[in-house]
């Protein structure tokens, strides 16, 4: 009898599963800049049909992204998942680097 009241270590978690938390939203962009302490700034294209002309237009966005390791560079393609504020500006974290730059990069003295 004792022995069904037991509860085993891995029966009592404290954190929900990954899929009890929720899907969080990926973005893929370009790194505009990755001048400051591990954030780079990702530019996202978005392309849509215009709601009342049905032309198709081309919107960018701009998000704050952590790179705690520093790997990505300007001109890198990423891909960045949203995540709790880490910052003021910054709700998004660094997934991968998808695609290297092929230009060199620009130094500015």
């Amino acid at each position: 009898m004792s022995d069904t009241l037991t509860a085993t270590p891995t029966a009592i978690s404290s954190a929900p599963p990954a899929a009890a938390r929720g899907h969080k939203k990926e973005r893929v962009g370009e790194v505009v800049s990755a001048k400051m302490a591990k954030t780079i700034v990702v530019r996202v294209q978005r392309r849509f049909p215009h709601p009342r002309f049905k032309k198709v237009v081309t919107a960018f966005n701009k998000f704050y992204a952590h790179d705690e390791k520093g790997e990505a560079k300007p001109g890198d393609r990423v891909r960045i998942q949203e995540c709790r504020p880490l910052s003021k500006t910054k709700r998004w974290r660094l997934l991968e680097v998808v695609e290297r730059s092929t230009e060199p990069v620009k130094v500015t003295a």
